[in-house]
């Protein structure tokens, strides 16, 4: 089984995020580090590896030269080779342009041994869209089972179950197919010092847009579809208001708060 997980190079929560000057996130600026949610994409394509003998396991990433350390951490958790698309075209494309370039870079990986299956996760954790599976499934032509919380797989039968607010759906397909999952499908593995020091010696490429056969006037700022044209800083946080109950008023008053507030 081939299989290739997509996953995303974001900034990281925790850092002094910013935007640029055309108002896209600053993503070479600032630290980074694999997307949470694409960490369950990668141990589900582990684990499907693990129960296939003979099957190897592909991390690819669209984005900056620092991307890189996402694609490391797919190898160190268990993923047989990598492949980062980096070029400075890509800066500021939105999803259907980012859809574009995973296609021909998973064509282009499957050229010499036919793709099965391509993984994500259910959404980034810095835009949190959820439709670039989709799009990734129409562009190849696959069928698709997303945001799916239990994955089971016999041959080239895949199952999955995908838990809504009011239901509970179980999908079956066949590979090859574009398959999202959850962050429900379990704990994803914690890289081991054995697989940290093996991962430096997998391979690892990166792919310009000529390499995949995608022209610079098809990705970028100045296609996209949508367009941010303010960003405003959040406003720091005011002081809290201090209720004392001296008197047993305290609970008029904070009632009277919540209501004020429209929280009651």
């Amino acid at each position: 089984m081939n299989i290739v997980v997509c996953v995303k190079y974001v900034p990281d929560s925790t850092a002094d995020r910013q935007f640029e000057s055309d108002n896209t996130v600053d993503r070479v600026g600032v630290d980074g580090l694999l997307s949470e949610l694409d960490e369950y994409a990668v141990e589900q394509a582990l684990q499907l590896k693990e129960k296939n003998e003979g099957s190897t396991v592909t991390a690819l990433c669209v984005g900056p030269e620092k991307a890189v350390d996402a694609v490391r951490k797919a190898l160190q958790m268990g993923a047989d080779q990598g492949i980062l698309v980096s070029d400075e075209a890509i800066a500021g494309s939105d999803y259907v342009a980012t859809s574009l370039v995973l296609a021909k870079a998973v064509e282009k990986a499957g050229a010499e041994n036919k793709v099965d299956l391509v993984m994500c996760g259910m959404a980034s954790t810095d835009a949190s869209g959820s439709v670039v599976p989709a799009m990734l499934a129409e562009r190849l032509d696959l069928p698709q089972v997303t945001f799916a919380s239990v994955v089971e797989t016999q041959g080239d039968q895949v199952r999955i179950k995908r838990d809504s607010d009011t239901a509970t759906e179980v999908i079956g397909a066949t590979m090859p197919l574009v398959m999202s999952v959850t962050d429900q499908t379990g704990e994803a593995r914690y890289p081991s010092f054995k697989g940290i020091m093996a991962a430096k010696k997998k391979p690892l490429e990166t792919w310009s847009l000529s390499d995949i056969g995608v022209d610079a006037s098809e990705v970028g700022l100045s296609v996209a579809w949508t367009e941010v044209t303010e960003t405003t800083a959040r406003p720091p946080r005011t002081a809290g208001e201090i209720v004392k109950d001296e008197d047993g008023s305290g609970a008029t008053a904070l009632t009277e708060f919540l209501v004020s507030k429209k929280f009651i």
